[in-house]
C-alpha cells in the first residue's frame, strides 16, 4: 500500500469518526431537549397546582421536576464538550466532561432530596402538634397522573437512546426520569388518601413527600457511584476485561498477554496491555499483529477507543 493510499484511508476513517460523533451528539441533544421542555411544563404544573391545591407531595414532585429541568440543562452544556476530539492539551479526549456531568446530576438530586425531606418533616411535626392540614384539590390528582405517564415515557425513550449510543450521562438522565415517575406514584397515593379518606389521613401527603425524597436519594446513589468509580479510574467489569483478553489472544501471532489495564473516559474505553510475539518476526509483522488486535477491540467499543499495545518477545514458559 503506497503512502497516498494510506493517507486516503486515514482521512476516510477520521471522516467516518467525525460523522459518528456528530450523530451521537445530535441524538443526545434531541433526546435531552424533549425532556427539557416536558420537565419545564411538569415543573410549572406541579408547583402551581401543589401550592394552589394544598399538596406538599405535589410541590415536592415539582421541585424534583425542577432538578430534572436543571440536569437536562447540564447535559446540554456538557455533551458538546465531552464529544470534542482529542487535542494537544487533552490527548485522551474530553470524555471526563460527561462523567463530571453525570456526577453533577447525582449531587443535584441529593440536594433536592435533603430539601424535600426537611420540608416533609416540618409538615408532619406541625400535624403532630395539632395543626389541621388542608384538603388537596382534585387537580392535584390529575397533575400527578399526567406526571406519571409523561415521565415513564421519557424514561423509556431516553434510556433506549442512551444504551444505543453508550452515553452515561443520557442513561443517568433517563433514570432521573424514572425516579420522578416513581415519586409521582407516591405523590398520587398521598394526595388520593388526603383527598378521599378524610382529615386524619392528610398526614399521608407530607409522608409521601418523604418517600419521594428517599427515592431521589436512592436514584442519586445509583447514578453517582459509577461516575465516582470512573473518576477514580476503576477497571471495566471483569466480564468485559475477559472479553477484551479473548479478543487479543484470538489474533494470529499472539503468544501471550499480560499487564492488561482498562478504564473508561466518559463514553470512551481505554485499554493498554503487553502482548508477547515470536521474537524472530520483523517489526512490521509485530506492528500488523498489534493493528489486528486494535481493529478487533474497536469493532467492540468504537472508533474512539484509546488502545496502547506494547509488543515484546515471547521467551517461552
Amino acid at each position: 500500500m503506497n503512502q497516498n493510499t494510506k493517507l486516503y484511508n486515514w482521512n476516510m476513517t477520521m471522516s467516518g469518526t467525525n460523522n459518528v460523533d456528530n450523530s451521537i451528539v445530535s441524538t443526545i441533544k434531541r433526546v435531552t431537549w424533549i425532556g427539557f421542555w416536558v420537565n419545564a411544563v411538569l415543573m410549572v404544573l406541579k408547583i402551581f397546582f401543589g401550592w394552589y391545591g394544598h399538596s406538599d407531595a405535589l410541590v415536592a414532585g415539582g421541585v424534583h421536576s425542577l432538578s430534572d429541568f436543571a440536569t437536562d440543562f447540564i447535559v446540554l452544556v456538557f455533551v458538546g464538550l465531552a464529544y470534542k476530539h482529542a487535542d494537544d492539551s487533552h490527548p485522551y479526549g474530553h470524555g471526563k466532561y460527561e462523567t463530571f456531568a453525570t456526577l453533577l446530576i447525582a449531587v443535584a438530586l441529593l440536594i433536592v432530596a435533603v430539601g424535600l425531606g426537611i420540608g416533609g418533616v416540618r409538615t408532619i411535626m406541625a400535624f403532630v402538634d395539632g395543626s389541621v392540614l388542608p384538603r388537596p384539590d382534585i387537580w392535584t390528582l390529575v397533575v400527578a397522573i399526567v406526571s406519571i405517564l409523561a415521565k415513564e415515557y421519557l424514561f423509556r425513550y431516553t434510556v433506549k437512546a442512551g444504551r444505543r449510543i453508550n452515553s452515561s450521562s443520557l442513561i443517568a438522565n433517563a433514570w432521573h426520569h424514572r425516579s420522578d415517575a416513581i415519586s409521582s406514584i407516591a405523590t398520587l397515593v398521598g394526595v388520593s388518601a388526603s383527598y378521599f379518606l378524610g382529615e386524619q389521613w392528610r398526614i399521608l401527603d407530607p409522608v409521601a413527600s418523604l418517600l419521594i425524597a428517599a427515592f431521589i436519594v436512592i436514584s442519586a446513589v445509583q447514578i453517582g457511584r459509577p461516575a465516582i468509580n470512573e473518576l477514580l479510574e476503576q477497571s471495566l467489569p471483569e466480564d468485559e476485561v475477559m472479553r477484551i483478553s479473548d479478543i487479543i489472544k484470538s489474533v494470529g501471532g499472539v503468544k501471550g498477554l499480560h499487564n492488561l489495564r482498562t478504564r473508561r473516559n466518559g463514553h470512551t474505553v481505554m485499554i493498554d496491555c503487553h502482548v508477547k510475539v515470536d521474537p524472530y518476526i520483523t517489526v512490521t509483522e509485530g506492528h500488523d499483529i498489534a493493528s489486528a488486535a486494535e481493529s478487533g477491540l474497536r469493532d467492540l467499543y468504537g472508533y474512539d477507543t484509546v488502545i496502547t499495545i506494547h509488543i515484546e518477545p515471547f521467551k517461552g514458559i
